[in-house]
């Protein structure tokens, strides 16, 4: 059996995609010659659940034999809108791999689990008793740790389809880091929630203790990866973690994503966010004077309910002082079944848009500034597939100079360029263990 998947969304979704990968266990194939085309949704904005349904019907047409099925988190909240699309084959409301195998193999026809709502449900997947063994086409690795979230921010759809935070148990995580660490020199520790690692489980731990058990446990071995965190919540980030990413020696990548969301309190308030402007700003700047060099970065959302010109002018206040290296930046989305969608005062999407590029032509001024006073530095890099691009720990994503193609499979040591943008590599090899 030949099989095409299609990923929409965020590493978590990407990482579910590898166990389904894992659990069919069959070849790869390119979308105009696969037998099944699996589509793993996001529901993060409308524009994902749009962009899937495109897909799909793209996805018919280039290949009319193909079966497809749809997974994810769009199926969960939107199961029926894809049963009822001629081109899909199979639904299944999650990520659970065993019941897309079962779809993928037929078992049962349309396969939909789940009750009416994806909070009440009885049964939530696993979040990954089986080890993952590797990141198919890809030299930085996943590692997921937990799923699921119990914040309730307004604007938020993907708590509603994926329910309650849920850890997995670090004998779980630091077996499946030992496995991955064999093909891939980084990995990143990513899930839904992961600030909220470990509450869940008994005994009760943090997400400081399981990257200290990582660093110790895997990171010393031979082939040592570098652990990179996902993105975490500032007020999340404890002293032990920032001890860990000041002292690691590049172990643990010099790289925080904190999502702000807003750098006004009348708006954070009516996200239900529970930092304030000035609890989020504190916490940055302790960071900053901590750890050095540092890549930076968050989302923002523009043109929320309510937000007005001045939400915005302290928005744009905050990330002119805050030393951010990027920003990831989007126009607010309504989404079914979320408590923003009651909120009135939604911005114009002209007003949206036009605050979104000026904050994000604010984030490339602190971007090239922050890149050209990298020039120089020596750096440890790894490999982006065998393209010409690289990733440094703080995230700067560079052009490689080498007279030969770098082994993808270990980290390179280098010095950038006077413009921070380009890195010339020392003899290639991996790090030294000591």
């Amino acid at each position: 059996m030949r099989l095409h998947f299609k990923t929409f969304g965020c590493k978590a979704n990407q990482y579910d995609t590898e166990r389904m990968r894992q659990a069919v266990g069959a070849g790869p194939a390119a979308l105009e010659d696969a037998d099944v085309c699996v589509v793993n949704t996001c529901t993060v904005t409308n524009a994902a659940d749009a962009g899937a349904r495109r897909f799909i019907r793209r996805a018919a047409r280039v290949n009319p034999g193909v079966r497809i099925v749809v997974a994810g988190c769009s199926a969960v909240l939107r199961a029926g809108d894809y049963r009822r699309m001629a081109e899909v084959d199979g639904v299944v409301a999650g990520h659970d791999p065993g019941a897309v195998r079962d779809a993928v193999l037929g078992v049962g026809g349309l396969v939909q689990l789940g009750a009416r709502s994806p909070l009440d449900r009885g049964h939530l997947e696993s979040v990954g008793a089986t080890v993952l063994r590797r990141r198919a086409g890809a030299t930085r690795g996943w590692l997921k740790v937990q799923d699921g979230c119990d914040r309730k921010c307004a604007f938020c759809a993907t708590r509603l389809a994926r329910g309650r935070s849920r850890s997995r148990h670090p004998d779980e995580v630091v077996a499946e880091a030992r496995v991955l660490a064999r093909t891939h020199p980084e990995l990143v520790i990513t899930g839904v929630h992961i600030g909220h690692y470990g509450r869940d489980l008994a005994p009760r731990t943090t997400l400081t203790a399981l990257v200290r058990r990582l660093l110790d446990e895997v990171a010393g071995t031979s082939p040592a990866p570098r652990f990179r965190l996902g993105s975490i919540e500032a007020t999340e980030i404890d002293d032990g973690m920032l001890g860990l990413l000041a002292e690691s020696g590049g172990r643990l990548a010099p790289h925080l994503h904190m999502p702000l969301q807003s750098g006004a309190d009348p708006v954070l308030r009516k996200m239900r966010r529970w930092h304030t402007r000035e609890q989020y700003r504190r916490r940055a700047l302790e960071i900053a004077a901590r750890i050095s060099p540092l890549g930076l970065g968050a989302d923002i959302i523009t043109g929320f309910p309510g937000e007005s010109p001045a939400d915005h002018a302290d928005t744009i206040a905050l990330v002119r002082e805050l030393p951010f290296t990027y920003l990831h930046v989007f126009p607010y989305s309504p989404r079914d079944g979320t408590a923003a969608m009651r909120l009135d005062g939604r911005a114009p999407e002209r007003v949206s848009r036009e605050r979104g590029r000026e904050l994000r032509d604010l984030a490339d001024e602190k971007a090239a500034r922050y890149t050209r006073g990298r020039g120089r530095a020596e750096v440890e890099v790894v490999m982006e597939g065998r393209g010409g691009t690289a990733l440094t720990g703080d995230y700067l994503r560079v052009e490689v100079g080498a007279a030969r193609p770098p082994d993808p499979s270990v980290l390179h040591r280098g010095r950038l360029s006077g413009e921070g943008s380009r890195v010339v590599l020392d003899t290639p090899g991996p790090r030294r263990v000591n």
